[in-house]
């Protein structure tokens, strides 16, 4: 299992939310940059960055993505970036610029536009299953589709996905360790690459999540806040998976 420290972009700046309300934004590092060849240096082996703005807003903010733009031409390992991703021309524009791989949130629930990128990009793309009291929430997490996330992770796989990320947006931020009963359902219904999000406190979620074949961890309050190490994440997930 492989262990995606994350560095959220609010306004340029490196943040964090609790449960992804943008009213507890807490900027928890300096500089994008710095801290993306920091998470290098401990040897992380990919990046996780979400423009939050372009998530909330439904397009991309010009100064996230040029700063995450910017990380990924730096660094060594590949980077993922979500937020804001609408169209072809977008992702387009992202891998030619240097993201190794590009997730769709809100833009997935197009089942057209979802079946096309799948079609044209593959493996460079992932869906955000992002789900509170089991039903999807898209544009920033702050519009509740209705739709239960099994039902929508299982319509992306079979439009061609083969990458999902899967986060519990009540656990979102506040160490109170991720939701393995909805993790283990999602991996028993789907066929897919499946990364882990959300409330991953300490190195005893990483063990048991690589143990239940979990594809990735993305690791970001806990880094931030000293409760994961990332040296010591990176490997208990190689030690311990399935």
């Amino acid at each position: 299992m492989i262990i995606l420290p994350a560095i959220d972009l609010l306004g340029g700046n490196c943040v964090r939310l609790v449960r992804g309300a943008y009213d507890t934004a807490s900027k928890v590092a300096a500089d994008a940059l710095e801290t993306a060849r920091a998470f290098q240096k401990a040897g992380a082996e990919y990046l996780h960055m979400v423009d939050l703005d372009g998530a909330r807003d439904g397009r991309a903010s010009r100064l996230n993505r040029d700063t995450a733009l910017a990380v990924a031409k730096a660094l060594d390992i590949p980077v993922e970036l979500g937020g804001g991703i609408r169209r072809l021309e977008d992702i387009e524009e992202l891998l030619n610029g240097g993201v190794s791989r590009v997730i769709l949130g809100s833009a997935a629930a197009d089942a057209d536009f979802l079946a096309r990128a799948a079609a044209a990009y593959g493996g460079r793309l992932a869906v955000g299953v992002d789900a509170r009291n089991g039903r999807v929430a898209f544009n920033g997490w702050t519009q509740d589709s209705g739709e239960d996330y099994i039902a929508f992770a299982s319509r992306a796989v079979d439009l061609g996905v083969r990458n999902i990320i899967f986060t519990d947006i009540d656990c979102d931020g506040t160490l109170s360790h991720p939701n393995f009963g909805q993790l283990e359902a999602l991996s028993r219904a789907v066929d897919a690459d499946i990364t882990a999000s959300g409330g991953i406190a300490d190195i005893t979620d990483i063990e048991k999540l690589a143990a239940m074949g979990m594809y990735g961890a993305i690791c970001g309050k806990s880094i931030y806040a000293g409760t994961l190490d990332l040296a010591a994440a990176i490997k208990a997930g190689r030690d311990h998976a399935e």
